[in-house]
């Protein structure tokens, strides 16, 4: 009996040391360090925290840290110099870079955000809002070439609103617009969440429309890197690619409560609540794509916004800024 006791006990420690060496070894793994700018900091890129707060990117081998890059001209700035190794912003300053004759230019790898995820906050409570309510106003919009300001732009002269009958204020830097609203600047402002029930709560203002649901499908919030840095680490991202369809696939299979639970950390300054409805105002505006891939009629779509806007003279070649090697189709 005795011999079966200490044999019982020897069995245990051996055991409790497999698992002990074998999460100590998991811990040990060499993880590949990825620096990811992002252009603001929004409940609208919740599958990006689900998959960064549970752990998806370790999954992968990626070892995952994303940077506030404030305005999408930072971040290309910063995937150029090298500062970060992926950008997260509009695919329309992929464009721009391309089109400026940038050698190692960047290349969209993956779409997260399917519109605009800016809200339309008025100074005034109106009921029933209509594109008409914007006619002879000022609205904050956002940097000049911009997608805010040039979605907006399409979604009044797709309207029959003529440019000139509205003011879209581009002066205000993107961060600074919430302020300047406050401060008694413009009609409207043009803010993402949650920034935009923010400012509601704090009686500033009112939440009339969703500017992504006026402006149609586009990719656009995406990840780019360098066409070099794309080539040499296909591993990377395709493991990062594979996080973030995680995260797309948490989001679209669980409820806004649970996205708010887990996203929670990466929002100390929104209350649970305030988080929840956050989340199911994007669901509704069906903000997210079901996966990552990016289709050609979508990036077509941000080139006719950005033409409408004079940004952009001739369309970029799909094939060279769009590499869906990583994504599933939908």
């Amino acid at each position: 009996m005795k011999k079966i006791v200490i044999g019982l006990i020897i069995c245990g420690l051996v055991i409790a040391g497999y698992f002990i060496f074998k999460d100590n070894n998991k811990d040990e793994q060499k993880l590949t360090k990825v620096k990811v700018g992002e252009v603001t900091h929004s409940v609208f890129y919740a599958p990006q925290y689900v998959a960064h707060a549970l752990g998806y990117f370790e999954d992968e081998g990626l070892d995952v840290e994303i940077l506030l890059t404030s305005g999408a001209d930072k971040v290309t700035a910063a995937v150029l110099s090298g500062d970060v190794q992926i950008g997260f912003c509009g695919s329309e300053a992929t464009i721009y870079i391309y089109q400026q004759g940038e050698k190692d230019y960047l290349v969209n790898f993956g779409a997260l955000t399917k519109r605009d995820g800016s809200f339309l906050v008025s100074r005034e409570n109106i009921k029933d809002f209509t594109v008409d309510d914007l006619k002879g106003k000022k609205i904050l919009g956002g940097r000049q070439g911009g997608m805010p300001a040039m979605t907006l732009e399409w979604a009044l002269n797709s309207n029959g609103i003529n440019s000139d009958s509205t003011d879209i204020d581009t002066s205000v830097e993107f961060a600074s617009m919430s302020g300047s609203f406050i401060g008694g600047n413009g009609d409207f402002v043009t803010l993402f969440e949650p920034t935009a029930s923010e400012l509601v709560n704090e009686g500033y203002g009112y939440i009339v429309a969703s500017v992504g649901e006026l402006g149609g499908v586009v990719p656009y919030t995406a990840y780019n890197a360098k066409k070099s840095y794309i080539k040499e680490n296909p591993d990377v991202i395709e493991g990062f690619n594979k996080g973030i369809q995680k995260g797309l696939d948490y989001v679209f299979n669980h409820s806004d409560e649970e996205v708010a639970n887990v996203i929670a950390d990466y929002f100390p300054d929104t209350s649970k609540n305030d988080l929840i409805n956050i989340v199911k105002n994007y669901r509704d505006s069906d903000s997210w794509f079901t996966t990552t891939y990016i289709e050609k009629k979508d990036f077509e779509h941000i080139e006719e916004i950005m033409k409408n806007a004079g940004h952009l003279d001739k369309n970029a070649p799909y094939d060279k800024l769009v590499d869906n090697t990583f994504s599933k189709e939908r």
